[in-house]
């Protein structure tokens, strides 16, 4: 363990975005692993709300395996919680899933948690003596053939289910509402809802936007309210399907590292596709949960749309900053680092507290999960609309919505109050990118 604390802070020192918050030596015998002595030499950034837990030691193999294809053993749903009234929600359950098969999806509370029927125990007793750490605990480990027995209760009534944790590969873009063409009052609105930005999402994005343009969609809307980030690369994308009226001079993000790692420093510029529109507005949906790349995306579109591009629902999480992959192969460590910053054209890039201060134009709304999402009569989807439309709304404050340094869980305003979505303390690699998954 010595030795790997060593390699870790020697990424740091060479890589680390913010090297004058580094501690000039830091003895690692008083930390027990090496995520405890990873969070010891961060300490500083982390208190000054740069580095929100975005630097951190993971699994080669599995993180691997989530980015190609969104692989992870789980129910396959996405959970929030209302802590005041001591109760589990399903934000969304994913296709071809446990959960989703066994009928279990939004809107969807669970009532009771336990390895039997005999063993049940009430999430209210189980928040009240354990936090949500206990609910987390209470559903098992994110390993294949985990079984739980959960009573939950929906628009059909209370009933005692058992279900199993499974390998799924996460849909990015969902087959069931990921791709709408909305009809608002004879105006056709584009909707998309990305889950998380994988390498899978590519043909599905593009399959999307093919869909718009052959539709002549110039408005649209674009959910992100549960997306944690993911890969640059299909952040660009996204926005090259969404740059259909750019110019190849148009620069979508700098990305920059600390000045001493200048040669890795890039400039990336639109690159319309062939399924790419050309919108004249757009209402991005984002929460707490939406981080990093989802940011990234919305931030790149300002100096181009400014009010003609908004944000819809909650505060953004505040993360306008990116990690580097650095292996150690033969103890399958990766250590994500934050060695990157992301700005738009305009060098606007430091929304550590999220973007609600940064968009021009911006209406709140509340996560409606008693209606599906893409649905016109869901809160944000309905807010989205009248902001396209031109009708009035009452905008997101700046100084509320965004996470707080001190905690790793991610917020976001609730149909329920104090919601927020369920992330364990030790989140697996789908969990830090697909907040709420289990």
């Amino acid at each position: 363990m010595r030795e790997r604390q060593t390699w870790a802070a020697a990424q740091l020192n060479e890589w680390y975005l913010f090297p004058d918050t580094l501690p000039a030596s830091l003895d690692p015998s008083p930390y027990a692993s090496v995520d405890a002595y990873i969070d010891a030499l961060t300490a500083t950034a982390r208190a000054q709300n740069k580095d929100r837990y975005f630097t951190y030691l993971t699994s080669i193999a599995a993180e691997n395996a989530y980015y190609a294809s969104g692989s992870s053993a789980g129910y396959g749903f996405r959970l929030g919680y209302d802590s005041a009234a001591g109760r589990i929600f399903v934000a969304e359950s994913f296709e071809n899933t446990p959960a989703l098969t066994a009928g279990i999806d939004r809107g969807t509370e669970i009532v009771a948690i336990g390895t039997s029927a005999a063993s049940l125990r009430t999430v209210s007793a189980i928040l009240a003596a354990e936090g949500t750490d206990g609910v987390t605990n209470a559903l098992g480990p994110s390993t294949t053939g985990t079984t739980r027995t959960l009573r939950v209760t929906d628009a059909a009534g209370t009933r005692t289910v058992t279900i199993a944790k499974a390998e799924y590969a996460l849909t990015p873009v969902s087959s069931r509402y990921g791709a709408r063409i909305l009809d608002d009052g004879g105006t056709k609105i584009g909707y998309v809802n990305l889950r998380s930005f994988i390498e899978t999402a590519d043909p599905a994005l593009r399959s999307a936007f093919a869909q718009f343009r052959a539709a002549g969609v110039t408005k649209l809307i674009v959910d992100l309210r549960y997306n944690g980030g993911g890969l640059i690369s299909i952040a660009e994308l996204m926005g090259d399907l969404l740059g259909g009226n750019r110019s190849t001079s148009d620069v979508f993000d700098y990305v920059t590292f600390r000045p001493e790692k200048s040669a890795e420093n890039t400039t990336r510029y639109f690159r319309p596709q062939a399924e790419s529109v050309s919108p004249i507005k757009i209402a991005f949906i984002g929460t707490g949960g939406t981080a990093s790349a989802s940011e990234l995306v919305m931030n790149a579109f300002i100096p181009y749309l400014h009010a003609n591009a908004a944000l819809i629902g909650a505060n953004t999480y505040g993360k306008p900053v990116g990690q580097i992959a650095l292996d150690r192969t033969p103890c399958d460590d990766r250590l994500r680092v934050i060695a990157l910053a992301v700005q738009n054209s305009a060098r606007q890039g430091a929304y550590y507290n999220g973007l609600a201060g940064t968009m021009e134009a911006s209406c709140r709304a509340v996560d409606d999960i008693s209606h599906p999402l893409g649905d016109p009569a869901e809160a944000s989807t309905r807010v989205a609309l009248d902001y396209l439309a031109g009708r009035s709304c009452t905008a997101i404050s700046a100084s509320t919505g965004a996470a707080t340094a001190s905690s790793e869980r991610v917020r976001l305003t609730g149909s329920q109050p104090e919601q927020g979505l369920l992330v364990p303390s030790q989140p697996t690699p789908m969990q830090r990118e697909v907040p709420g998954a289990y």
